[in-house]
């Protein structure tokens, strides 16, 4: 990944390459107080991914070139992350004191038991983690791995449409970047967040500013968006748009709604279970949700009801000023999946390194 970064922090829009929707966000920061200067959510025609990779390039390419139009930024650095299981974040544990040319160094050395790929075929970034607690004199870092496809593809999408990738991250870390940046929260509390995705369920914790654990469960929108496909017969691209518009046959609660939240209580239920057992922490006294279920007004009291604990909507926007030519009630609409994309834009106020 060393191309894709920079010895300093610049602005840049954050650009969330999703399997169905493109989302993109741009802020700017005047002290502690940020400003939504203009966000775009457009959809991606037809079935452009299979597993996180791009397939059908010319879909990803027309959306990303709706989203330029729709942002109306001149700006043309963007912040994108990436998932899926070709994705490796692994914590090691390195001799204290070292630069970042020596930790490099050394994790060369290591590779082979350090990452399952053959070098030659990823991208690398590290990151010491601060604040962390030393085991046996050593200190914790976050290893990342990355196949070069992946990234490669999507930086010829970006260059093609005129940006250009400052910085990759990883989703479920921007996504704990916008939990740490626009949740208010105590520094000592631990800050649980799931973001329903097409596919995914991205859980992130967070604590004192840093991600504390994350991992992706196989469930999400896709589920309940192919039975309403089924049980109306429509295409799949207008139940997305009756779902964000909320005009679906109010007979969709009966017949479809009830399966898809008890299978989604279950999945949540059991990525709780995970992080518990993983991180030792005690179950959480409340959850954050965004993501493609905040179109579904009633599923935080609904998940409340079902999970015994309190569940948010997170609206990252909260506490933002926002630009007088952005129409709120649109932005309303779409807040839950902008969210890894605001991540994404909070890196522009955040040192990043190599």
């Amino acid at each position: 990944m060393k191309k894709l970064f920079g010895p300093k922090a610049q602005k840049m829009i954050g650009l969330d390459i999703g399997t169905r929707f493109i989302k993109a966000v741009v802020l700017e920061k005047s002290g502690a107080q940020y400003n939504l200067q203009a966000y775009a959510c457009e959809p991606i025609q037809g079935n452009a991914f299979a597993e996180r990779e791009i397939k059908d390039f010319e879909a990803v390419s027309h959306a990303l070139k709706k989203v330029k139009l729709a942002l109306k930024i001149k700006g043309k650095l963007v912040a994108i992350a990436v998932s899926g299981s070709t994705v490796l974040n692994k914590i090691v544990y390195m001799d204290p004191g070292q630069t970042d040319h020596e930790l490099e160094s050394q994790i060369e050395l290591e590779a082979d038991s350090l990452i399952p790929y053959p070098l030659n075929e990823v991208y690398i970034d590290f990151e010491e983690i601060m604040n962390s607690q030393t085991i046996n004199n050593k200190v914790q870092v976050l290893l990342s791995a990355v196949h070069k496809e992946l990234i490669d593809r999507r930086i010829t999408l970006l260059d093609e449409v005129g940006y250009e990738a400052k910085v990759v991250d990883v989703e479920s870390y921007a996504l704990g970047a916008a939990v740490a940046s626009f949740h208010p929260h105590e520094a000592e509390e631990t800050v649980c967040c799931i973001n329903i995705g097409a596919s995914h369920l991205q859980m992130c914790a967070v604590k004192d500013g840093q991600v504390i654990y994350t991992k992706d469960h196989n469930f999400g929108m896709d589920a309940l968006i192919q039975d309403l496909t089924m049980l109306y017969s429509q295409e799949r691209s207008q139940i997305e748009q009756q779902l964000t518009d909320g005009t679906l046959p109010e007979t969709w609660k009966q017949d479809a709604y009830p399966m898809f939240l008890a299978n989604l209580q279950q999945n949540i239920n059991r990525a709780l279970q995970v992080y518990i057992s993983a991180s030792g922490k005690t179950r959480p006294s409340s959850l954050l949700i965004c993501g493609g279920g905040g179109y579904i007004k009633s599923l935080p009291d609904d998940l409340t009801a079902d999970l015994g604990i309190e569940v948010i909507c997170f609206n990252p926007f909260t506490n933002m000023v926002i630009a007088d030519n952005v129409n709120q009630d649109d932005l309303e609409q779409v807040t839950g999946q902008l969210i890894i994309a605001a991540g994404l834009a909070s890196r522009s106020f955040q040192a990043w390194h190599i």
